[in-house]
């Protein structure tokens, strides 16, 4: 088991995909690999021959056949199911940034291009295999590059809890802007609130003002007088959730007075 932060600091655990899961899901991927790049292959070679190409045609479309089997299908797979290959899929295998967090094409090609590394480059794996065993997540190099993991995808990562917002700093919250306020800064917001109530006084008092500090002055704004740090702090969070968060749709009118 592996702890991870999300992006709202919270806390979970997920097990870790180890080399003998690992390395069945990779024959798996190998063995659709092999067919789908033997097939792109008689396909490529037949349209040449009926193109009557010549070996310069022969020796690009090699070089594309291998490049699509070895690179193309392992970004393609992952980057379509977030993470997961059909071998990752038979294995229950999912692949997750390092805080937990669904992976994107970014991830998929920094993996996808590792992975000649890792893998191909004597033709054995052994790179892979030693690397994930010096590391404590099982981490190969495109792991390493890209900061991804590989889990069980089994456990699923659980609804961040939502901050309820101080009423009466709802307005003040409402006209800031929040594109200061990054993941790195959120993460301890959100560990100062939900830990609030196990602090002594004199933490809560310090450590909320600095923290109060540090976000207006990413947010560009003064700090308010008068209010507890954990209000403007709970404030600014609980905004920045609902922002994230879209709109609820709107009710259909004529559908109901229909039905009445």
């Amino acid at each position: 088991m592996a702890l991870f932060t999300t992006g709202e600091a919270v806390a979970v655990e997920l097990p870790i995909a180890r080399i003998p899961t690992r390395a069945a899901a990779f024959l798996l991927d190998l063995m659709i690999q092999l067919i789908f790049g033997v097939a792109l292959f008689f396909l490529c070679l037949w349209t040449l021959f009926v193109w009557d190409a010549d070996t310069a045609w022969i020796s690009t479309m090699l070089v594309i056949v291998v490049t699509l089997t070895l690179i193309g299908y392992p970004v393609l797979s992952e980057t379509l199911s977030r993470g997961r290959s059909l071998g990752k899929m038979a294995l229950g295998l999912r692949v997750v940034r390092a805080d937990g967090g669904p992976t994107d094409f970014r991830h998929a090609v920094t993996r996808g291009l590792a992975g000649i590394v890792d893998f191909w480059i004597l033709g054995t794996g052994l790179i892979a295999v030693v690397v994930s065993l010096c590391s404590p997540n099982a981490r190969r190099i495109g792991d390493a590059l890209a900061g991804t993991v590989v889990v069980h995808d089994r456990s699923r990562l659980p609804f961040a809890a939502l901050v309820l917002p101080p009423p009466w700093l709802q307005g003040w919250a409402r006209q800031l802007d929040l594109t200061g306020l990054s993941d790195d800064l959120a993460v301890p917001v959100r560990q100062y609130l939900t830990r609030f109530r196990t602090l002594t006084p004199v933490a809560q008092d310090q450590l909320g003002r600095a923290l109060v500090v540090t976000v207006c002055a990413r947010l560009h704004t003064p700090p308010l007088n008068g209010y507890p740090p954990v209000q403007i702090l709970g404030a600014v969070l609980a905004e920045r959730q609902r922002r994230s968060f879209p709109p609820p749709p709107k009710p259909d009118t004529k559908a109901f007075q229909r039905a009445a």
